[in-house]
């Protein structure tokens, strides 16, 4: 059977290739081809901007809330095709199905509560020096916003970016990773199928290297968001500096997890292995070093021992209820192997896992490691994969000293039940985020935003909306 040939969605419509390159989709499970999109070029990022462009004021001019019942049309047609997406999802990125549904119904729920703030995001009046006279600061569109997507959660987050950005007046490009477009391509088909305006939603397909830069230093682009590894939110940085563009990135993480003595141990265990398998270790917040406390350490290395060996995998297309499924592609899964290989060099013990499994499909067996270093790789360098180093401390001192020995500050998490010992981690952990006796997983309300070079600026929330807007200060006399 021939693949599906799908085509970019620019300014209203469905467009042909032009440059007659196609990327081929591949199922992580099976290693079979499952679609072919465009190789978009740099002229096909300029003709969705343009397009972006132009629709943009008109766009800005409706009220917030007829904006916002668009997101919700979006919202209604993502449910009506959610089998259909779910099985996308599965099949293009190896997720679970269930974790594929929950994805699908997640981002639904996320257009919903966003065009729940179209009528209460606002400006404020602010006290003047000077008699008869108000200071009013407006909160208005920056204009043509551009997002590029990663491949791990790859529907929600076109939704984490659309959503903010059309609700407050703005316009988008969106492109996805080349990895997982197919998903996309239904969502720029929802578009299309409730009529929103042409141009406000743009959707072009191809490879970062190429697109990126336009994407990010077109002089009519007001801000670009990124979601993806710190060497292209570098790059990113740096195409933007041309017009000194908004950025803002969420990158890589290296979530440091702490189990103190008086830990729940069973829902210490429960939570650190659904924070490390989830989506196959592939995810930026995920439980990436364990720091256990000398009282409890041989217990938690126990329980974990077992938990590992529970955990199910397969092709998740064929099988529901499974734990995990593949890594995302043959480079993912040699580079996993390849940074567990490196710490049983350095010193490393292998408890359970530590290899490939099968010879068909992207397949890495849950791997725990014991007797690691803080200056090992395994502890330092993002894994995006189901590996877990464990490591002792005696101290809290000395786990906070540990767990904030890194270059990334997205998440971390601490189970104790102790407040005074929950409330010290809170005031001294540097990161964006932090879990107490809880899994890494974040909520629509909150604000999902790194330290250090896990990113610039943030999403969700209040605060992510407000990512979207730019401030207008006037000086009223009369």
């Amino acid at each position: 059977m021939t693949p599906v040939q799908h085509q970019m969605y620019i300014d209203g419509q469905f467009v042909e290739n032009r440059s007659g390159r196609w990327i081929e989709v591949i199922n992580p499970a099976t290693e079979a081809v499952l679609s072919r999109i465009p190789e978009g070029s740099a002229e096909d990022a300029r003709r969705a901007i343009d397009a972006a462009a132009a629709a943009q004021p008109g766009w800005e001019a409706l009220p917030a809330v007829e904006r916002g019942n668009w997101l919700q049309k979006l919202a209604a047609g993502i449910r009506q095709r959610a089998s259909e997406l779910a099985a996308t999802i599965v099949a293009e990125g190896g997720k679970t199905q269930e974790l594929a549904e929950t994805e699908v119904f997640f981002t639904a729920d996320y257009l919903d509560y966003m065009a729940g703030w179209a009528r209460r995001y606002e400006g404020e009046i602010v006290q003047s020096d000077r008699a008869r006279e108000n200071i009013l600061v407006f909160k208005k569109a920056i204009g043509v916003t551009t997002g590029i997507l990663p491949w791990n959660f790859p529907f929600f987050l076109i939704a984490r970016k659309a959503a903010p950005a059309l609700l407050t007046g703005n316009t988008i490009v969106i492109k996805p990773s080349e990895l997982t477009p197919n998903n996309a391509i239904i969502f720029a088909e929802i578009v299309d199928s409730i009529g929103l305006p042409a141009g406000v939603f743009n959707l072009v397909t191809g490879y970062g290297p190429e697109l990126g830069p336009e994407l990010a230093a077109n002089p009519k682009v007001g801000l670009v968001s990124l979601t993806g590894s710190v060497g292209a939110g570098i790059a990113t940085m740096q195409a933007a500096a041309k017009n000194v563009t908004k950025v803002s990135l969420e990158l890589g993480g290296k979530a440091p997890a702490i189990v103190m003595n008086d830990a729940d141990l069973d829902l210490a265990v429960r939570a650190i292995v659904a924070s490390r398998m989830i989506n196959t270790g592939q995810v930026c917040n995920c439980a990436e070093r364990l720091y256990v406390q000398e009282g409890v350490y041989d217990q938690v290395v126990e329980r974990l021992t077992h938990a590992f060996g529970q955990v199910t995998f397969g092709d998740p297309a064929t099988r529901k209820g499974l734990d995990m499924g593949p890594l995302i592609t043959a480079a993912a899964l040699q580079r996993v192997e390849q940074k567990v290989a490196d710490a049983l060099a350095a010193g490393a013990t292998l408890v359970t896992g530590g290899k490939r499994a099968g010879d068909t499909g992207f397949f890495f067996q849950p791997t725990l490691l014991t007797n690691v270093q803080q200056e090992m790789a395994i502890m330092q360098e993002e894994t995006f994969g189901p590996v877990l180093p464990v490591m002792k401390f005696s101290t809290l001192d000395e786990a906070i000293a540990l767990a904030n020995d890194s270059e990334y500050g997205l998440t971390s998490s601490i189970f104790t039940q102790n407040l005074n010992t929950a409330m010290t981690a809170l005031k001294a952990l540097k990161f964006g985020e932090t879990y107490v006796n809880r899994e890494n997983f974040e909520a629509m309300q909150g604000f999902h935003a790194g330290w250090r070079k896990s990113g610039i600026g943030g999403a969700d929330g209040r605060h992510g909306l407000e990512e979207y807007l730019q401030t207008h200060v006037a000086y009223l006399q009369y």
